[in-house]
């Protein structure tokens, strides 16, 4: 497990967020683990809970999200929401074939609001990882007045906003290339 930290997109400044960070890899019941922390979230919306399922459109308030790449370029992509619902889709390449992705199991989600801190935490089936070479990390966090940022490893080098950019994943999954 290690924690790593976001960077907010300079075009989209956080109001009252000062950072995100999150915590990312398997624990011993074979399932990987993502536990975003947003810190000064004064100002962060976050929806209620609507009951666990999957949902469209998560991306347009306060969402966490996993990118999966696997060697060939395919890559698929798993949005979880405070509000208990995910999304998951793949492509086979650079926006490119869009379909939904059935999880090998229904992601497992839990939110938590404290004092100037929320933290989602995710579980997918470690078996996710198989194949997959590299990992893009991010999150859409949404503060009073509708005012987005967009927190991710890494960023496009052209200042273009698109966390599906090869360039955003940019962890290497050690994992994976032993799967």
């Amino acid at each position: 497990m290690q924690t790593h930290p976001l960077v907010a997109h300079p075009e989209y400044p956080p109001v009252s967020v000062n950072s995100v960070s999150i915590l990312f890899g398997t624990i011993p019941t074979d399932r990987l683990m993502l536990r975003w922390k947003i810190s000064g979230d004064s100002d962060l919306l976050v929806p209620s809970f609507g009951g666990r399922g999957r949902a469209d459109e998560l991306w347009k308030t306060t969402c966490f999200e996993l990118f999966l790449m696997g060697r060939d370029g395919a890559y698929r992509e798993f949005n979880f929401s405070p509000s208990g619902r995910w999304a998951a889709y793949e492509f086979n390449s650079y926006r490119e074939g869009m379909r939904e992705y059935e999880p090998l199991k229904w992601p497992e989600i839990e939110s938590q609001e404290g004092s100037g801190v929320t933290v989602l935490t995710a579980f997918l089936d470690g078996a996710e990882l198989a194949g997959m070479e590299r990992a893009g990390l991010s999150a859409v966090v949404e503060e009073e007045g509708g005012a987005l940022s967009y927190w991710a490893l890494a960023h496009k080098a052209d200042g273009q906003l698109d966390f599906h950019d090869p360039a955003c994943f940019a962890l290497t999954l050690d994992a994976a290339k032993a799967a």
